[in-house]
């Protein structure tokens, strides 16, 4: 009935749900139907003599107002079940990962551990798990999300900038991406289910919004560990080299420091100097000053004599 064919033990219990609801929806129909057929064929027109007229029928009434409490009491139950399973997330996960929603695509983060289980281990509520590897996509290059059979999936969600929802339709599940608020649902990959699946956004979060699409492939256990021990390779091997650019790139600034200083320590030394030049003459320029000072008192002193 409109349902893709469940890849997860999740996805058999909402398509069991949804199956039920429309076999109810069906069970009611058809009641409603029968009693208006059943209406129109004894209670037709015979004569030009009225029907008896009455207020009110009690049991019809009551049958009214019973029954569909009844209908929506049985849907709630089922549905209050269904959901508190698909919300589970006590079962620890063989993989982890972080579904980062953004304008306008998708990042797959691979976690050591969940969220939950971070902020638990080290009972701080901003703990974060270590990223094992990460797979970005952009509106032109769609990214590929791969999971393994057989394995227990946690999913963490988040988005830095709008609401999305994050929907694989082989899930038959949906859960939004929402910012400053992280969701979560984990779910068990069926075995036998390898292959590739579409993936989309389900809310219109842009402009761009049709093009945040994104794939699953599904992988066997074997080809799965080898794929992630090559990513897991090839992030820290580039882990490294952003190290070593660090290093390299803070070497280069010591050494400029280091340059630097030696040239303001020579400036200042050539400052001083200069300055010790100035002062010598300047005390020169004094001394010089003053003996011509007193070589004129003595002239005046010799003139006065004469004159007298």
């Amino acid at each position: 009935m409109g349902v893709p064919e469940p890849i997860t033990e999740q996805a058999e219990t909402v398509l069991a749900l949804w199956q039920g609801s429309w076999v109810a929806a069906f069970a009611v129909g058809i009641l409603v139907w029968g009693l208006i057929i059943w209406s129109i064929i004894f209670h037709r027109k015979r004569s030009e003599q009225l029907p008896p007229q009455v207020r009110y029928n009690m049991p019809i009434e009551a049958l009214y107002t019973v029954l569909p409490i009844v209908v929506i009491a049985v849907l709630f139950y089922f549905t209050a079940r269904d959901q508190a399973y698909l919300l589970e997330t006590d079962e620890k996960a063989d993989v982890n990962v972080e579904v980062v929603g953004f304008q306008w695509s998708w990042q797959f983060n691979y976690l050591d551990q969940s969220k939950a289980e971070a902020e638990e281990a080290a009972d701080d509520p901003k703990a974060q798990p270590t990223t094992e590897f990460a797979v970005v996509g952009t509106p032109q290059e769609v990214p590929t999300l791969r999971l393994p059979e057989g394995a227990v999936v946690h999913f963490d969600l988040t988005s830095p900038d709008v609401i999305h929802s994050f929907w694989i339709p082989a899930f038959a599940f949906k859960m939004d991406v929402i910012p400053n608020r992280d969701n979560e649902f984990q779910v068990k990959v069926k075995d036998g289910t390898a292959g590739t699946y579409a993936g989309r956004c389900a809310e219109l979060c842009g402009v761009e919004h049709a093009g945040m699409l994104f794939n699953l492939e599904v992988m066997e256990p074997e080809d799965y560990q080898k794929w992630a021990a090559e990513q897991k390779q090839a992030a820290e091997a580039s882990s490294e080299q952003l190290a070593e650019k660090a290093a390299d790139k803070g070497a280069d600034a010591t050494a400029k420091g280091a340059e630097n200083g030696a040239e303001a320590r020579d400036e200042k030394a050539e400052t001083a100097t200069d300055g010790d030049k100035a002062e010598q003459a300047e005390n020169a320029d004094k001394a010089e000053t003053a003996h011509g000072a007193d070589e004129q008192d003595t002239a005046d002193a010799a003139a006065e004599e004469a004159g007298q």
